[in-house]
């Protein structure tokens, strides 16, 4: 059995994903939710000045083993983004990281997401039953703290990588001592006000094939969307309080261009912001040029020029409460 992993860290990432042979269904756990990516840059401190300095994100310092350094962006909504970066020539890849650089051929992007849920045994099994290559599950920091564990796939059921991950009560990769409650919340405090991660992007050449397989593995609910500003369409299908987005290229925009120069990847994400006036002056300054507010499917939105230095779009919306994932979604 071919095993992809990834280790960054403190997180075990175990890539590679899995196609269903069987119609059915399971029950998706009420509790799920998309939790991260993981974004590669051409640099780990390239990518660290872009998000803090261009896009007004803090950034918490991660760590360096074999050559791939990792850092954070950690939201008050217990999601975040994984920066990670080759620190030298000859870096120790595992396969999962080799495959993902041949994939963005040495550039910036992300082709790994995963989903969080607090019934991790019991969708494992399901899957399982549904004939799905599951790995076994992968935990860490070490056995003598409180961390994680995880599951993957060995082969790919959706465009991008993806894996299902659950923390134990008080962990946080960035920061050992969960008592520090007062340090925890800080990092967590971003100067263009970003609060939640509201959704993942992933492009393909076929968004429904991702659509009938994350019905398959009990994430249903579609609905139907059209992205002018991406150049794209597909399905917004909500998991748990957050939406994800399986597209594919509507004509010439961001999701052409990003499928004709590397394929199926993560296309971009949603941040949720306190102040959408004050992300927008951020971005702005940081990019030097005027960006238009547009209604997105959260609602007012903008979306920042991140595609030349991360390889992926990031749209900034205000923040609004008591409403559905899907609920702006429509054709």
């Amino acid at each position: 059995m071919r095993l992809i992993r990834f280790v960054s860290a403190w997180l075990l990432l175990c890539a590679g994903v899995a196609q269903a042979s069987a119609p059915a269904t399971v029950a998706a756990a009420p509790a799920t939710r998309l939790d991260h990516i993981l974004l590669w840059g051409r640099g780990i401190d390239q990518s660290t000045a872009v998000m803090a300095v261009k896009l007004g994100f803090q950034v918490r310092p991660g760590h360096d083993p074999g050559g791939v350094a990792n850092r954070y962006i950690r939201l008050a909504d217990s999601s975040f983004i994984e920066l990670l970066g080759i620190t030298r020539p000859d870096p120790a890849f595992d396969p999962g990281m080799k495959e993902d650089q041949q994939a963005l051929k040495g550039g910036p992007g992300s082709r790994t997401f995963g989903f969080r849920t607090s019934s991790l045994d019991a969708i494992h099994r399901s899957l399982q039953a549904l004939h799905y290559a599951v790995t076994p599950f992968f935990s860490g920091p070490d056995s003598a703290k409180p961390g994680w564990q995880l599951f993957a796939f060995d082969r790919a059921p959706l465009s991008s990588n993806t894996f299902f991950i659950d923390y134990a009560d008080g962990y946080a990769p960035d920061q050992f001592d969960p008592a520090n409650a007062g340090d925890y919340r800080a990092t967590r405090e971003h100067p263009n006000g970003a609060r939640e991660l509201s959704s993942i992007w992933l492009v393909s050449a076929d968004a429904d094939a991702d659509r009938r397989q994350l019905e398959t593995m009990g994430y249903g609910h579609a609905v139907p969307v059209k992205l002018p500003a991406l150049g794209a369409k597909g399905y917004c299908v909500p998991v748990g309080p957050t939406a994800l987005l399986a597209l594919q290229p509507d004509g010439a925009g961001i999701a052409a261009q990003t499928m004709a120069n590397g394929g199926p990847r993560v296309l971009g994400v949603s941040i949720g912001v306190s102040d959408l006036g004050r992300a927008q002056r951020w971005v702005e300054r940081g990019y030097e040029r005027p960006l238009a507010t547009y209604r997105g499917l959260s609602g007012a939105s903008i979306l920042a020029p991140t595609q030349d230095d991360l390889g992926l779009s990031i749209e900034f919306h205000a923040m609004q409460s008591g409403v559905s994932p899907c609920a702006g979604a429509s054709l």
